[in-house]
């Protein structure tokens, strides 16, 4: 009798169930991974309401654990053996294009699933693709030899290991996009896990002025924030922020702008243009809100000579650089790490991080075994 396992299958906009499925056979090129930690991110929030694109799958693309089963020739080709405990990038590339010789796998065709009905992403992909287990909320994951892997550094646990993915999202936008390093001024627009990473990043590579922005309901992540490296916070809804960011910078403006407001229209970006210095700064934004300019104000930004780049995904790089600012033990983590939920506690866990569920959250960890 084959053995089975127990995954969080949504089955329709913002419904969830469990499932049982089948343990899969491990062929000589593949591994299967047992999941310790899967972290919510801010995109299951907005993914988890749409309709779905063919058949039920399994969400959960920040995915910490172990090594279960290693195929032999898995083992020899990539290096890890059964017990490793790893960092799963929720890229499956393909391996052979100039993105994936330079690791940057978010650029890689095959990871486009936006274009293409095929390209397998975990968290993203249907239970119709055998073997079906290509999310984290799940017991087991199955990792065929295309699959990007880091080690997880000794010392540093599951779940803080599961803060790779905004961690190496604010690694790469803040320093490796926006350019940050020593004396930098940086306003950082929202203060969740994506925005705070970024003000960690910031700070780690020495930056001068942290500004980071919120609304009255992002309080208490407003407190983190400032506790994790920021210089000085404004709340948005009270306070003019363009006013607040020229005191704060003695009327010079911000070297660099990261938005990370994720669905905050129009505002965050035109804050962003008149924020940014007089001359030559950049701007990083991230593209999920999807909105839209009638009349956008390019001839500003041109004046001013500012760099519009877009906030999307990571590189090998920076999920390196991320577990070792993970295990540094520079910063107190914990104050991210809010809420632990199991596998029948998903729907909520979701729920949580967008706003509806467990007040205060930030980042929630989906624990399978919980």
């Amino acid at each position: 009798m084959a053995e089975t396992m127990l995954a969080a299958l949504k089955t329709a906009p913002s419904t969830t169930e469990l499932r049982e499925f089948e343990l899969p056979d491990v062929p000589p090129d593949a591994a299967l991974l047992k999941v310790e930690v899967a972290g919510v991110c801010g995109t299951d929030v907005s993914q988890y309401k749409l309709p779905l694109r063919g058949a039920p799958l399994i969400m959960g693309h920040e995915n910490v654990g172990y090594l279960a089963k290693v195929g032999r020739d898995f083992e020899r080709l990539k290096g890890f053996r059964e017990g490793d405990l790893v960092f799963l990038e929720h890229y499956l590339p393909c391996g052979h294009c100039e993105w994936d010789h330079m690791g940057e796998y978010r650029h890689c065709a095959a990871t486009e699933w936006f274009y293409d009905p095929k390209a397998i992403r975990y968290g993203y992909t249907s239970v119709a693709t055998a073997p079906s287990l290509w999310g984290g909320f799940a017991h087991y994951v199955y990792l065929p030899l295309n699959a990007v892997l880091h080690r997880v550094p000794d010392g540093l646990s599951p779940e803080l290991a599961g803060i790779a993915t905004p961690m190496s999202n604010g690694i790469q936008w803040t320093l490796m996009d926006g350019g940050v390093g020593y004396a930098s001024t940086v306003l950082i627009q929202g203060p969740g896990q994506q925005g705070l990473c970024c003000a960690m990043a910031a700070k780690q590579a020495g930056a001068s002025c942290i500004i980071v922005t919120g609304t009255s309901k992002d309080a208490r992540r407003l407190e983190v924030a400032k506790l994790l490296g920021a210089d000085a916070v404004i709340d948005v809804t009270t306070e003019d922020a363009l006013t607040r960011v020229m005191e704060i910078t003695g009327g010079r403006g911000v070297d660099v702008v990261v938005d990370c407001s994720s669905g905050g229209g129009t505002k965050p970006m035109l804050l962003g243009i008149e924020a940014t210095k007089r001359r030559g700064g950049t701007m990083v934004v991230q593209g999920e809100g999807n909105a839209t300019f009638p009349d956008f104000p390019l001839g500003r930004l041109t004046r001013k000579g500012i760099t519009l780049k877009s906030a999307r995904g990571h590189s090998y790089r920076a999920v390196e650089l991320a577990l070792h600012a993970l295990a540094s033990k520079r910063f107190p983590l914990e104050l991210m790490t809010t809420h632990r939920f199991g596998l029948a506690e998903v729907d909520y866990a979701i729920k949580s991080v967008g706003g509806e569920g467990a007040p205060g959250a930030i980042h929630v960890s989906v624990m399978p075994w919980k």
